[in-house]
């Protein structure tokens, strides 16, 4: 009877912890990049036992609302590739014609996803992204970041928009190497205001066949776009070869 009492009171306090739990992963989701507490801190803010909170996190982890990673702590959200691959060595094993490759087989297919899946809210995101990028048309020299920044908003919200975790994890997986130094610094020298202009216009175009539910025409500006880059990173490529011969 006593062990029975003793495991119902375990039980309890699991559930407990659990339900703890998915109120403190609701309000960190906005915070994916900061770890929760310690399993002892959280045992200690529940007033439950470690081994109550190492349940109820077994629980999160397998529903894929939390992933955990060895020496670095416990984050909210599914596990992303970052967890087992080095981004870093990824770079290094890579090129840009590889890379490029890969953008321009998985980008288009999230797009023309997104034509048929986005929400009318994920719609007027990737509106307001768009116009972010193209006010920073005129800070091309002066203020690289941003340009950085809202491109990669906008990839970032056309993929999420596409309604699939696996190619949004791809996706941030090609995301993450393009935010290399290495290949910041070649887009921002094949940067110039006729090439802004067009990629403004390719965003425009790629946003308007999302929000008029085409995903043939979502998919073709997708790649037009990513040709266009590719051509203009080759130049920069070819340039800097010819130079050193």
């Amino acid at each position: 009877m006593e062990r029975f009492d003793s495991d119902a009171a375990h039980d309890s306090a699991s559930k407990l912890a659990l339900d703890a739990l998915r109120q403190l992963v609701a309000q960190q989701a906005a915070y994916p990049q900061r770890p929760l507490p310690t399993e002892r801190e959280l045992a200690a803010d529940f007033g439950v036992s470690r081994r109550a909170i190492r349940r109820a996190l077994a629980v999160l982890e397998a529903e894929g609302h939390i992933w955990r990673r060895q020496g670095k702590g416990t984050f909210v959200g599914p596990t992303p590739p970052s967890a087992s691959i080095s981004f870093a060595k990824l770079c290094s094993r890579t090129n840009f014609s590889e890379v490029m490759e890969a953008r321009l087989h998985l980008e288009p297919a999230l797009a023309s996803l997104a034509a048929v899946r986005a929400s009318g809210e994920q719609m007027a995101i990737l509106r307001r992204l768009a116009e972010r990028t193209q006010g920073q048309q005129g800070a091309a020299h002066t203020d690289a970041d941003s340009l950085e920044l809202w491109d990669s908003a906008l990839h970032r919200g056309i993929a999420e928009a596409a309604g699939n975790r696996l190619m949004l994890d791809l996706f941030e997986m090609l995301d993450a190497i393009r935010l290399d130094p290495v290949w910041r610094t070649l887009r921002q020298r094949a940067r110039n205001s006729d090439r802004l202009s067009t990629y403004s216009h390719d965003h425009d175009d790629i946003v308007g066949a999302i929000e008029s539910r085409d995903p043939v025409k979502a998919a073709t500006a997708m790649r037009g776009h990513l040709r266009a880059l590719q051509q203009a990173l080759d130049n920069v490529i070819q340039h800097d070869l010819e130079a050193s011969a």
